[in-house]
């Protein structure tokens, strides 16, 4: 489906707020993008000349910018400005007078190198909010470390629990996941400090690392090690919370994903494969029992989902009221009607490829002032002239020397 913006007439509840976008790459970024989405208004600020690295990131398109810029900018306006000249410092600071919000992700104390810190933006605009995303936060003895979202998966123990018992750590699932996370709680933490700021009229500054993104989303982990001691391992298709919960393959090679989280819902998983007696007191009535007994539960069900085809398991598990999906890849997720009926996928027309490039529907879904895909990332300074000429009050004689020095 084909969607540029809302059908309603209701402003979108961030129309009137203004982001400056210092950030680059995914984290920072993301949580702009997602507020651009209801309404803010995002000035992309860019390296003259280069731009966001984030513009040659994952497939390439004719125009020289990837799909993933295309996407994950949506609805910026990019200006080019070099933060590390004086005079691009200037121009910021000004930008800044006129800001809600700015977000950047730069190794801590970079910002305060080049003059522009927190302390000084403060003065500046008391009422501006400032999300600084970071690998290991603004502050501790590894604030100075580089780090990306592999690094944070690494050192936030999700690595650790991915892959399968015997096996060494992998990647899970998406290499950027951490950048997703913290992005999240980076909109979060501004809608949280705009709210503060109804109240107080100040401003203030949000510290999100990308390492406590991950292991806040970890469950009991912490809570698990600190009560006995316990180092959950790897656990590969299964986890240690429930059983049987987990990924089975079934008999034409396909894969299928059931949650029994409790012992209604196995005995009904029982009734399905048709073998009821497993869910009696003396076999694995009790999840105590089949957490204990794992190995055992695993290989009943595994041989029951290998004996029928991916599609028959599905139907019978969903007629019997047992949590289940299909293990899905991309090319599922294109044909699954629940997708289409949701719009989960849409579709936005870009000018400059003459084409719809098809990306994520915004969410959260609203019922009265839903999110809108108003245009996808940006040409680098396509706001260059309104920004610096029409806002700032430049001669086009100054953007063109502060252009022909590398500033701009």
């Amino acid at each position: 489906v084909a969607v540029k913006k809302t059908d309603n007439d209701k402003p979108l509840p961030l129309k009137g707020i203004r982001i400056i976008d210092l950030a680059t790459f995914v984290a920072a970024p993301f949580a702009a993008s997602i507020l651009s989405e209801f309404g803010a208004e995002v000035i992309k600020v860019e390296k003259p000349e280069t731009g966001d690295s984030l513009r040659k990131f994952g497939t390439p398109t004719p125009r020289g910018d990837g799909l993933t810029w295309l996407t994950e900018a949506r609805n910026k306006k990019s200006i080019t400005l070099s933060l590390s000249d004086p005079e691009g410092q200037k121009i910021f600071k000004k930008l800044a007078k006129g800001a809600d919000i700015v977000c950047e992700n730069f190794r801590p104390g970079t910002l305060e190198k080049w003059g522009i810190g927190w302390e000084k933006l403060h003065t500046i605009n008391p009422r501006l909010i400032l999300l600084r995303i970071s690998g290991y936060g603004q502050t501790g003895p590894y604030k100075d470390r580089p780090a990306f979202a592999r690094i944070a998966h690494a050192f936030g123990a999700l690595t650790y629990l991915t892959g399968m018992p015997d096996g060494p750590p992998l990647t899970p699932g998406s290499t950027s996941l951490a950048d997703y996370i913290s992005g999240l709680y980076g909109a979060v933490g501004i809608m949280l400090a705009l709210r503060s700021r109804d109240s107080s009229g100040e401003g203030q500054m949000i510290d999100v690392a990308l390492y406590e993104s991950v292991f806040r989303v970890l469950d009991e982990i912490a809570t698990a090690y600190a009560w006995d001691g316990n180092v959950r391992p790897r656990l590969g298709l299964h986890t240690s919370n429930a059983c049987p919960h987990g990924h089975f393959e079934t008999a034409d090679g396909e894969w299928i994903s059931i949650a029994c989280t409790n012992d209604k819902m196995f005995e009904r998983f029982c009734f399905v494969m048709e073998q009821p007696e497993l869910s009696s007191k003396d076999k694995f009535a009790s999840y105590l029992t089949r957490i204990e007994k794992a190995d055992s539960v695993n290989a009943i069900v595994s041989k029951w989902f290998k004996s029928i085809n991916r599609e028959e398991a599905l139907s019978r598990c969903l007629n019997g009221g047992v949590p289940v999906a299909p293990i899905n890849s991309i090319a599922d997720i294109f044909d699954d009607p629940h997708y289409k009926d949701r719009k989960t996928l849409i579709s936005v027309h870009e000018p400059t490829l003459n084409r719809d490039i098809t990306i994520p529907a915004p969410l959260p879904r609203l019922s009265e002032t839903p999110g809108e895909v108003r245009n996808l990332g940006p040409t680098l300074g396509n706001f260059n002239k309104q920004i610096y000429t029409e806002e700032l009050n430049l001669s086009d004689r100054e953007v063109a020397n502060l252009k022909k020095r590398g500033v701009i």
